[in-house]
């Protein structure tokens, strides 16, 4: 039942996207604008009210409903309606800041936060792993594709007495630099990307509680590593293609 209704609620949307009716849609579409715009604004009048309850009272006119926001001052007040100037009077019994008895400072959400953090984290570790192997092997296949190719230029050194050190240096630099050429590319979307991200968030995730740190200090430790990373798995990536498929 529940995909029948999804399929009907897919083709209703179509056919309400491709209508000609252009008046209909536009009625409809103020309609709907009309609503969000009367729940939102009666949101943020309740969020305001809330925002101010220790300062200000908020009071409808008794002639024409206006409301008015009005200093929390104790004692009988006389209120001019700025809309209908109708005169009314308002009264306050106290002055008194409301008295924090318990704070919530949202640790069910934290701990949540903390948990969600650490999952990804583990599965940013898988990810990574997963992914030096499958560069390792790349790298592997290309330095196995080098050799194949280059099997009579192997031969000759051999017949001239090159020494079996000397015919494998050229493959495992070869592995070296495409770890380091491989490595560009995430060092830059790496640290523009943060950098970027650091701007556009305001050194902050979500919440100020939740500092960014700054890419000062996190640019030259990534280029570092990254490249390290991309030296590493050249060189292993080489090396296996080097023993495996460079007999000599």
């Amino acid at each position: 039942i529940i995909t029948i209704l999804e399929v009907l609620l897919i083709i209703i949307i179509f056919y309400r996207v491709l209508s000609k009716n252009i008046n209909q849609r536009r009625k409809e579409n103020d309609l709907y604008l009309k609503i969000k715009n009367k729940v939102v604004s009666i949101f943020n009048y309740n969020k305001k009210k809330y925002k101010d309850r220790n300062t200000h009272m908020y009071k409808k006119c008794p002639n024409c409903s206006q409301k008015i926001r009005l200093p929390l001052k104790k004692g009988k007040h006389t209120v001019k309606c700025p809309k209908c100037n109708y005169k009314f009077e308002v009264k306050c019994h106290k002055n008194e800041k409301v008295k924090v008895e318990i704070v919530k400072y949202g640790e069910g959400s934290v701990e949540e936060l903390v948990k969600i953090f650490a999952f990804v984290k583990k599965i940013t570790y898988v990810v990574v792993i997963a992914l030096i192997i499958v560069t390792a092997l790349l790298i592997s296949n290309t330095i196995k594709i080098t050799i194949q190719s280059r099997r009579r230029e192997i031969e000759i050194r051999r017949l001239v007495g090159a020494s079996n050190s000397f015919i494998r240096q050229p493959f495992f630099f070869e592995g070296i630099i495409l770890g380091c050429l491989g490595s560009i590319l995430p060092i830059l979307v790496c640290c523009y990307g943060y950098y970027y991200a650091y701007d556009k968030l305001g050194g902050q995730l979500f919440t100020a509680i939740i500092k960014l740190v700054k890419p000062v200090q996190v640019i030259y430790l990534v280029l570092i590593v990254l490249l390290a990373v991309g030296v590493l798995v050249g060189a292993f990536g080489s090396y296996r293609a080097v023993r495996k498929y460079l007999k000599i």
